[in-house]
């Protein structure tokens, strides 16, 4: 079975032009993670991190930012609002479907114009802007091995995707993943899900025992809460682990590193290059290169999956490469799947702050500075998100838990946020001849909207996209049957 595996992912690699190195019969792990860094290593990140956002700021003539707000101080001053009633400071969002020069857009090819513009405000102002030219990445397979994945066999690729430095040989950007199918379906072409699952133990998600007192900040999942690579297996599909820090450490440090610095070649950004958000949707889109030429993968059902920042990172991979056929948006929040213009959760304060500001373009921050206010931004999330039209699209999130140990849930990142900004999109998706969200009213509580191509769910946890998996797969399943 390994003979026949590598002998045709050779040829179909390459006859791409990828290379494919194997060392027969072994059965390579691929990396392990990282060792966090020591305390000393943390603290030299942060004080080069706030360097480069002064040099930034300087760069932008900007004195002084607002304030981040904190999380968990609730009803304290300086901690973020979770008031609904409080929530919509700017309730006039920009018009989603009239050009800047007060056109109105009634027509599909109306709209490519339209996206087109869109996408540049985007490019300029938010998530940065890509360099005209960016190294080749050449796909190699390491190893292929069988093994049990949450108690499915499954067969799985250790990948390498090395990054052509002889532009610049001082940094090497190499990206690691590992490509896993059901064994079941050998010779068959499944869908797979990029950032789906891992090969690696599920974290634990039970809850530890708070002492009196305490408050404890965690993923509050269920503890049976359903694995996403058994949900994948089971289903007949496979998932892609990786590690988007292959491609750009996620601090402001590092902007000189990863492919940003090398496409730079060691020197600082520009305020209108990309931030870290770009540069793993980046990543991703070079995972479906490889996956275009897997033979056991269907690359016409590909779709891309995050949490958190890493949420954010999917919206931006699913906007950026139209070969994505479905991204599940979980929890991506401010700079993701949220209005920009909403007072709830985190702060603009907070995304434009020392430890994010390097998500976004630096010309991001002015938007965050003293005295001014998303309410300037000529777009808001519901027209990046409006970009992934015709496509499905699945958003969801946690909830604000009362309990008050385990507090405040996945408040921070604001379904309700989330929501309305889908509300807001969906017209594009009806001009275009599919279908949005089908409601303008906040679901209750675990309820499926799905009737569209944008779907939505808000689960009863906190942080963590476990309670949404099985929603998104019958969700996906349905969306690949009209393919």
């Amino acid at each position: 079975m390994t003979s026949w595996t590598l002998s045709k992912l050779a040829k179909v690699l390459l006859v791409s032009g990828a290379s494919l190195s194997v060392t027969p019969g072994v059965a390579a792990q691929t990396q392990p993670p990282a060792a966090p860094p020591s305390a000393a290593d943390r603290a030299a990140i942060a004080v080069a991190s706030r360097a480069e956002r002064d040099r930034e700021l300087k760069l932008l003539g900007i004195s002084e930012m607002q304030p981040p707000a904190s999380a968990y101080d609730i009803g304290k001053p300086g901690n973020a609002n979770y008031d609904e009633s409080k929530a919509n400071p700017y309730p006039k969002l920009p018009e989603v479907l009239i050009m800047k020069d007060g056109t109105r857009v009634t027509t599909p090819e109306q709209w490519k114009n339209r996206r087109a513009e869109l996408k540049a405000m985007f490019d300029e102002d938010v998530y940065g802007k890509y360099p005209m030219h960016i190294p080749k990445v050449t796909w190699s397979v390491d190893s292929v091995e069988t093994m049990t994945v949450q108690g499915i066999p499954a067969l799985v690729k250790h990948v390498t995707g090395h990054v052509d430095n002889s532009s610049y040989p001082s940094i090497t950007v190499d990206i690691h993943a590992d490509v896993v199918t059901p064994a079941s379906t050998k010779g068959k072409k499944v869908p797979v899900i990029i950032g789906g699952g891992s090969i690696r133990p599920r974290p634990n998600f039970a809850r530890p025992p708070a002492a009196p007192g305490q408050v404890v900040h965690m993923l509050s999942s269920p503890p049976d809460a359903p694995d996403s690579a058994k949900l994948l297996l089971e289903h007949g599909w496979g998932f892609v682990g990786r590690n988007s820090g292959d491609v750009q450490a996620d601090n402001g440090a590092g902007l000189d590193k990863g492919i940003i610095g090398l496409v730079n070649k060691g020197q600082p950004r520009s305020l209108d290059d990309w931030g870290v958000l770009r540069a793993w949707a980046w990543g991703d889109s070079k995972l479906l290169d490889y996956l275009e030429n897997d033979p056991d993968v269907d690359a016409n059902k590909v779709g891309v999956m995050g949490h958190s920042r890493g949420g954010k990172a999917a919206l931006v991979a699913q906007v950026d490469d139209p070969r994505f056929a479905i991204g599940f948006i979980s929890s991506s929040g401010a700079g993701g799947a949220d209005l920009y213009r909403r007072n709830y959760g985190e702060t603009m304060g907070n995304i434009a702050g020392a430890t994010e500001f390097h998500w976004f373009a630096g010309n991001f921050m002015k938007y965050a500075a003293t005295g001014h206010s998303a309410n300037e931004m000529p777009v808001d999330s519901h027209e990046f998100i409006a970009l992934v039209a015709p496509r499905p699209i699945f958003i969801g999130g946690g909830a604000l838990l009362t309990d008050p140990v385990y507090v405040p849930g996945d408040a921070w990142q604001d379904a309700q946020g989330m929501f309305m900004a889908a509300v807001a999109a969906s017209p594009v998706w009806d001009l275009l001849g599919a279908k949005g969200l089908g409601t303008t009213t906040f679901p209750p509580m675990g309820t499926l909207i799905d009737s569209g191509d944008v779907a939505f769910r808000q689960h009863q946890y906190g942080h963590t996209p476990a309670p949404n998996w099985p929603y998104f797969i019958e969700f996906a399943d349905k969306e690949f049957k009209k393919r």
